[in-house]
């Protein structure tokens, strides 16, 4: 999906016709946190993910998935990574695929 975690919230909340004041208290935020999530000013807190999952009857396997490419994109944002940098990484996570592979089997 390309939004942000927070849009993908917002677009939740909308399409699910709640406040801003509504999903907040459900979620045991405040409107104005709920509001800086949104608006990408604040990050959303992973331990809430089963409980958004469970509001909007979400798989929390395809939403842990949405929070954690949310959070490569934006470090990826953040830091300029190159192409050729993202390619070396993700030799790395094969390897580490490869290492956690070889200690399962012992």
């Amino acid at each position: 999906m390309r939004t942000t975690f927070g849009e993908y919230v917002r677009l939740l909340r909308n399409k699910n016709k709640l406040t801003l004041t509504q999903l907040a208290a459900e979620l045991n935020l405040d409107a104005a946190n709920l509001s800086k999530i949104e608006n990408g000013k604040r990050d959303f807190d992973q331990k809430r993910l089963k409980r958004l999952s469970e509001i909007f009857k979400l798989n929390i396997i395809e939403l842990n998935n949405e929070y954690v490419s949310d959070k490569i994109g934006k470090h990826i944002y953040e830091t300029n990574c190159t192409k050729e940098l993202l390619e070396v990484a993700e030799e790395k996570a094969a390897y580490r695929r490869t290492l956690n592979r070889s200690l399962q089997t012992l």
